[in-house]
């Protein structure tokens, strides 16, 4: 519970995303899009590869999004798995749920270690883990260590940016405003299912 509270800082203070173009070499140096911020627009891609449009300006529902690394890390296999018992009730409460891989769109679902049925976009050019000011250039000794373990991310990503994004959450009222944000550098942390949904329900309250 302090994690989210320590994640969900009310008001319009804080620092604005990180500027376009300028990825940090270390996750820990990520500037987030604050809370109280308008949300950043952005392009990405459906499984089939037509484009996805998210524009802030023109919402007519609240949005949960979730940015993970893609279907090869188990830590977001976990969490994705975790989240399987909230998904349905944040829909309810009217949210559109998106989730935001770095996979490209041919393996949104195919890299994933089960089924699921969420709605599920590539990021694989990281535009709007830029954007949202999550993204981070991965150095030479982090890319050389997960090819032993057989993760390659020119090919898992069809580029060869070399970034990946903190693992984070955003809450976007209708209104194109960031409602709440929680991050965390260290990519084996996650917001719990429960955290995610009580967050949810406050952004709702707040933004009434």
């Amino acid at each position: 519970m302090n994690q989210l509270r320590a994640a969900c800082v009310l008001g319009i203070g804080g620092v604005l995303a990180q500027a376009a173009g300028a990825v940090p070499d270390d996750p820990t140096r990520v500037v987030p899009v604050a809370v109280g911020a308008q949300a950043p627009a952005f392009l990405a891609h459906e499984v089939d590869g037509r484009t996805y449009q998210f524009k802030p300006a023109a919402l007519n529902k609240p949005v949960l999004m979730i940015f993970y690394r893609g279907g090869w890390c188990p830590y977001c296999n976990a969490h994705l798995h975790d989240l399987r018992s909230v998904e349905p009730k944040l829909r309810a409460l009217g949210y559109e749920v998106l989730f935001l891989s770095t996979d490209r769109p041919a393996l949104l679902y195919a890299s994933l270690k089960e089924k699921v049925h969420y709605h599920i976009v590539s990021d694989a050019d990281m535009a709007a883990a830029r954007a949202f000011g999550v993204a981070y250039r991965v150095d030479a000794q982090t890319l050389k260590m997960m090819q032993t373990y057989g993760i390659d991310l020119t090919s898992t990503q069809g580029t060869a940016n070399h970034e990946l994004p903190v693992p984070s959450v955003f809450i976007v009222d209708r209104h194109g405003v960031v409602r709440f944000r929680h991050f965390n550098a260290d990519y084996k942390v996650r917001l719990d299912a429960a955290s995610v949904l009580k967050a949810a329900q406050d952004a709702l309250r707040a933004s009434r």
